[in-house]
């Protein structure tokens, strides 16, 4: 599974609706408001890079109220849970 999180500069009278349409698209598994240097942050998940331009480029970026998106590909995901995992190994 690869991981995009998209950074998103909304018009400011739109977040709500904006939100939502991005949300419902396919390929966008969460969208947060947030306070600070971006509107929305939505976290895109699909299986071929390929279509992460379709997700992005021709959906989430086409939505009424974006205004700006950048985009950073996630390399490895890192929670308390794998943490923890990891160190388990062997206790058994």
């Amino acid at each position: 599974m690869i991981t995009a999180i998209v950074m998103i500069h909304a018009n400011a009278d739109r977040i709500p609706e904006t939100a939502q349409a991005i949300a419902d698209l396919d390929g966008v598994a969460e969208v947060y408001s947030c306070a600070g240097d971006v509107d929305l942050i939505a976290m895109v998940r699909v299986r071929e890079h390929e279509e992460l331009a379709d997700v992005i480029a021709g959906n989430l970026s086409r939505v009424p109220g974006v205004r700006t998106t950048s985009t950073h590909i996630a390399f490895r995901s890192y929670s308390a849970g794998d943490t923890d995992a990891a160190f388990a190994v062997g206790l058994d």
